[in-house]
């Protein structure tokens, strides 16, 4: 039992994390950028050791793309209305300073973003998959770039509260899911398995949200 807990610790710590951050991410809490910061943070280490480094590197990332993911959910609905105020009157003005203490609002995903977000998501994954060819000796590059280039998206979607978000992160935690059963990384397989789950049923409960915002 010491043996296997002192291989698996940090599984098993992350994926505690993970199910914490699970949680706060369908309530739409911004707690969950908090967990964002320091889960990824430890994984950098755990996906290194195992040869996922792709999902390393991406770790990285999360936790930058947190810190933003925080500041946008915190501030955004105040910056906009400071930038509303500048080109407003007085009235306008007071109007903006009320808006500014709402919630930043959950939304759908703009058309008008659709072809430019594909766009970046093949380049990315390119470039993640050439560089982990090249660079690494990633025995799953290909699904480790998919899962890193489409994580890229997720999140930037998740930080501007886009509903399509968790369509994404179902696609990044089935391929997930897979790749740490191969890997050996049984407890994290089994949280990404429940994040499947979880994100489907996060899809309509955001969904529903939204189209209530919208009345």
């Amino acid at each position: 039992m010491t043996d296997f807990l002192s291989t698996h610790w940090l599984d098993i710590v992350t994926t505690i994390l993970g199910l914490i951050y699970l949680v706060l991410e369908y309530r739409a809490s911004i707690a969950l950028w908090v967990v964002g910061i320091v889960m990824p943070a430890m994984d950098i280490y755990l996906y290194w050791s195992h040869g996922l480094y792709g999902d390393a590197g991406m770790a990285v990332y999360y936790t930058l793309a947190a810190i933003y993911g925080y500041a946008v959910w915190k501030f955004g609905a105040k910056w906009k209305a400071m930038i509303k105020r500048k080109g407003s009157d007085k009235k306008e003005g007071a109007s903006a300073v009320s808006s500014s203490s709402e919630d930043f609002p959950i939304t759908f995903f703009p058309r008008r973003l659709i072809l430019r977000t594909l766009g970046f998501f093949f380049l990315a994954w390119a470039a993640t998959y050439y560089v982990l060819v090249a660079y690494t000796n990633s025995t799953v590059p290909l699904l480790d770039a998919f899962t890193n280039a489409l994580s890229f998206v997720g999140l930037w979607a998740l930080a501007r509260k886009y509903v399509e978000q968790w369509l994404f992160w179902i696609a990044v935690d089935v391929v997930c899911c897979y790749l740490y059963v191969v890997k050996g990384i049984p407890f994290k397989a089994g949280l990404y398995g429940l994040y499947v789950v979880i994100a489907v049923m996060g899809y309509w409960k955001w969904k529903g949200l939204a189209k209530k915002a919208q009345v």
